[in-house]
């Protein structure tokens, strides 16, 4: 059996997963409130997987509007221990075009309106975000990704503009000189908070345009976008499958490969010594909101 329970978030266009069996719908409560969805639990041979349209059935909710606090404690509470993003991006750079994947391993991070830590109300965490994906996952992202066909590029910075409007072309020029490599609207704060949840976390970011720096293209729009999409998650589809039954996922029958893959990473235990408050001096409210996180990281 795998040691490994997977999460996947899917973006724009990506409202299933194909392959998963023994289905379930499962609703989660949190101390934070509702996630986008109820979470669509089944497995995949014998890995356990746990689905989540980040916009919502029916893509209701705009980046802004997604809760993704609720969205990762949901994981968490779930068992998931290692989780991957599917989202859409626009290229910021010629040699990446539209219908290429690109695995994310570097942020920056341009919101204004949205939660990004669960330590609130008198606990106070400083966890690493050096590295703000999982360099273990990273690896198996992209060695799964580069035999499914796709056009692949296995590193790039992934910046986070608030939206739900597309850039200026004064904003797509300047971000461009930056040396960003793609442009997004939901990766942050989820993978901040992913790192607070001691998630092994990897970002998938399927190209849908060039934004609008790129004087040779028309000017990104929604229909260039959702004609682009439909083709990018055809290739999504295809890639979830030979990532969730890599072999250095899953772990072998006795568990020794899934083992080797959380011990060469530290995202699960991002919380080890980041935690600086007080625990006794914690209210019994931020305690009981916060207990996912602090049983298990009891030092402090």
């Amino acid at each position: 059996m795998s040691k490994t329970k997977l999460g996947i978030i899917g973006g724009s266009g990506l409202y299933e997963i194909e392959g998963l069996k023994n289905i379930q719908e499962v609703r989660v409560k949190t101390p934070f409130g509702n996630p986008s969805a109820p979470y669509i639990s089944g497995k995949i041979g014998d890995v356990e997987v746990c689905f989540l349209p980040r916009h919502g059935a029916g893509h209701v909710f705009s980046p802004t509007e997604i809760n993704y606090q609720a969205n990762i404690y949901g994981f968490k509470k779930l068992g998931v221990n290692t989780l991957i993003s599917f989202s859409a991006v626009g290229s910021m750079k010629k040699n990446i075009k539209p219908g290429d994947f690109v695995i994310v391993d570097q942020f920056i991070d341009r919101t204004r309106y949205r939660k990004s830590t669960f330590f609130e109300g008198g606990c106070v965490a400083h966890v690493s975000l050096a590295d703000p994906v999982c360099p273990s996952l990273k690896k198996v992202l992209s060695q799964s990704i580069s035999t499914s066909g796709i056009s692949l590029h296995d590193r790039g910075t992934y910046i986070c503009i608030e939206g739900p409007q597309f850039s200026t072309r004064a904003e797509s020029h300047l971000y461009q000189s930056w040396g960003v490599d793609v442009i997004g609207m939901t990766n942050l704060p989820e993978a901040r908070l992913a790192r607070e949840a001691e998630l092994c976390y990897g970002s998938v970011a399927q190209v849908t345009d060039y934004d609008c720096w790129n004087e040779e293209h028309d000017a990104v729009d929604a229909g260039t976008v959702l004609k682009v999409i439909k083709q990018n998650v055809h290739y999504a589809k295809q890639a979830i499958q030979k990532i969730v039954l890599d072999p250095r996922l899953r772990g072998d029958d006795k568990g020794k490969i899934g083992d080797d893959f959380s011990k060469k990473c530290t995202c699960r235990k991002a919380l080890q010594f980041a935690i600086v408050s007080n625990r006794v001096s914690l209210s019994k409210e931020t305690q009981k909101k916060l207990d996912l996180f602090l049983k298990k990281n009891k030092k402090g």
